[in-house]
């Protein structure tokens, strides 16, 4: 059985990502930090369907605790065929108002932990007959948004750092970005603001997660060519912007 490393997985796309590679024959290592339950919650469906699943918490924001990620993860799936590198942060800081810290623990966590990340457990994807690596990127990494500069900063390192590695690694390992844009608003988002985010998507709704995730099992299931490529899951607002 196949095996998928998904960080993040306890909530929104990550969780959604994990539901749809069980689903499409996966075994899992759920990767969370502090959404132990959803995590849970999706390995108990997993296991329901024959798969295996375990749960791992870590800090990505922390060498210490990333480093100590890898080596569980390392020891227990020796081969790796897919490893999506979801967890990130976001948050909404004025330019001025960025500390050095919050600069420092978003690229930590949405830079730093992917590359570190994907470097240790490189053996055990090599190990595999087809192995893919998938970024989750965002659209605001090419085409930044006023007050997430440190955001857009890190997610368009991590669009870089899919290219590079796409080359680096061929033939062998596959790397890929998937880019969402506008999918899954947060509970009690302004709701003024909702319909203007609309109103700039060419299909007038926002996505949902499982647009998100039936593209990473296609990249994992369904395209042994396609690397080094940032797929946008936006309702072709990236097209206009």
């Amino acid at each position: 059985m196949p095996t998928a490393v998904v960080t993040g997985a306890g909530v929104r796309l990550g969780k959604a990502i994990a539901q749809a590679l069980a689903e499409a024959g996966y075994d899992l290592a759920l990767h969370v930090n502090r959404s132990t339950e959803g995590a849970e919650e999706v390995a108990r469906k997993a296991r329901a369907m024959g798969r295996t699943a375990t749960v791992y918490r870590a800090d990505l924001g922390s060498p210490r605790e990333l480093e100590s990620l890898a080596a569980t993860l390392r020891e227990a799936h020796p081969t790796l065929d897919v490893l999506v590198n979801n967890a990130g942060l976001y948050e909404r800081v004025a330019f001025e108002d960025i500390t050095r810290e919050q600069f420092h623990r978003m690229l930590g966590v949405n830079l730093e932990a992917p590359f570190f990340l994907t470097q240790a457990l490189l053996p055990a994807l090599r190990a595999a007959p087809q192995p893919l690596v998938v970024n989750l990127t965002d659209i605001g990494g090419e085409r930044p948004e006023i007050h997430y500069a440190h955001y857009s900063v890190s997610k368009a390192g991590l669009i870089m750092l899919t290219r590079a590695l796409a080359v680096e690694l061929a033939p062998q390992v596959r790397v890929n970005a998937v880019s969402p844009g506008t999918v899954i608003f947060p509970e009690n988002f302004d709701e003024a603001a909702r319909q203007a985010l609309l109103a700039r998507i060419p299909f007038g709704r926002e996505g949902s997660a499982e647009d998100v995730a039936r593209v990473v099992v296609f990249l994992a299931r369904e395209a042994p060519y396609i690397s080094g490529q940032v797929i946008a899951v936006d309702g072709a607002r990236s097209a206009q912007l």
